[in-house]
């Protein structure tokens, strides 16, 4: 399906006169533009802290997009993966009006992005193996659904979707079709980043705070069509990640030797911990896994949740979601920290 990108915006945004900041201007010379504090920052560093940073991080987006095969036009930067799930949610819902479309069980953002912009929420279950309802979600689609977020892998059940479903989706659905990706460097499913360059109406969010390890850093990645790029860079914040995010991620690309090490340690770990909680009497059923983190169905889960807690050992408890009635999902943490919660586990149910 061809979307008109335009056709779909809200009006005002369309019609918006971003901001423009100093540096979108002028980021040499003898710079007595911006009112930044002459003297420098009392924190000595060579970034130069006391200057503004680029608007639009032009040289980390062309890392990132020589590293997911894509053009710089591509790529955004955004202040983890919820500002992109926010900026889209206000760049195409019009409040109290339109609404997005969601397929629980599923990343909890999605909902409270939508909730804080008054937009409503459409939900299609996915099936009892956590897999899209392809055609029901074609079905449920209105005029006013505008955006559907599909997470693959998806967070809390850990499995791929079917790409067949999503591609699907990404023909047929009347708007924004975006795919979270935020563990996809677990999977072994490929990404759909270069797809954007074939589907105008595809946005895949990608985040530094999983494979990367860069958590505290708050970078996340949107890559999509460059229509739609250009006008994320119209809505976003002038200056929207810092200098200090910046760096640290370009210094990462120096490191991804270590980084496809610790993804295969991580998957590796991952094994280990899902073949022993299998082992385990108490746990009916641990779901495969693409992703950093295991979803296990256990018995009384909420009270072993509870138990593990007052032992130091915070998991989380995922029972209130669609068919993950007495789950718990654990983190893959250090090999060290996975045999003392397996350890602890065994006590508990013992």
């Amino acid at each position: 399906m061809e979307i008109d990108i335009q056709n779909i915006l809200r009006k005002n945004i369309r019609n918006l006169t971003p901001y423009r900041s100093a540096r979108d201007d002028y980021n040499e010379g003898l710079l007595l533009d911006a009112n930044e504090n002459s003297l420098g920052s009392p924190v000595r560093n060579p970034l130069n802290l006391h200057r503004y940073p680029s608007p639009t991080q032009d040289i980390l987006r062309k890392k990132i997009a020589h590293w997911r095969n894509v053009d710089y036009e591509n790529i955004f930067l955004g202040v983890g993966s919820d500002e992109p799930i926010d900026l889209l949610i206000r760049m195409f819902c019009e409040p109290g009006k339109d609404s997005i479309m969601i397929t629980p069980p599923t990343y909890g953002m999605y909902r409270v992005a939508a909730n804080i912009n008054d937009v409503k929420v459409k939900e299609v279950p996915l099936t009892s193996s956590f897999q899209l309802q392809a055609d029901k979600i074609e079905e449920a689609a209105g005029a006013d659904t505008k955006i559907l977020f599909l997470c693959s892998p998806n967070n809390p059940t850990a499995n791929d979707l079917k790409r067949v479903d999503m591609l699907k989706l990404i023909n047929s659905f009347p708007g924004i079709v975006v795919i979270d990706e935020a563990y996809i460097d677990f999977s072994r499913q490929e990404s759909t980043a270069e797809l954007v360059q074939q589907y105008s109406n595809l946005v895949v969010l990608q985040t530094f705070s999983k494979s990367f390890g860069l958590a505290g850093i708050r970078l996340g990645i949107a890559i999509a069509s460059p229509e739609v790029i250009q006008v994320m860079l119209k809505v976003k914040a002038p200056y929207n990640v810092n200098k200090l995010t910046a760096d640290t991620a370009l210094k990462a690309f120096d490191q991804m030797t270590l980084i496809k090490f610790n993804i295969e340690k991580i998957i590796e770990e991952r094994n280990y911990v899902a073949e022993q909680l299998s082992y385990a009497e108490s746990v009916e059923h641990v779901y495969p896994s693409n992703a950093n983190f295991l979803l296990f169905k256990i018995k009384d889960a909420l009270t072993v949740y509870q138990k593990l807690a007052q032992e130091g050992i915070i998991v989380r408890y995922r029972g209130n979601e669609p068919n993950c009635e007495n789950c718990l999902r654990v983190t893959i943490g250090l090999p060290d920290e996975n045999r003392h919660f397996l350890r602890t586990l065994k006590k508990i149910l013992s």
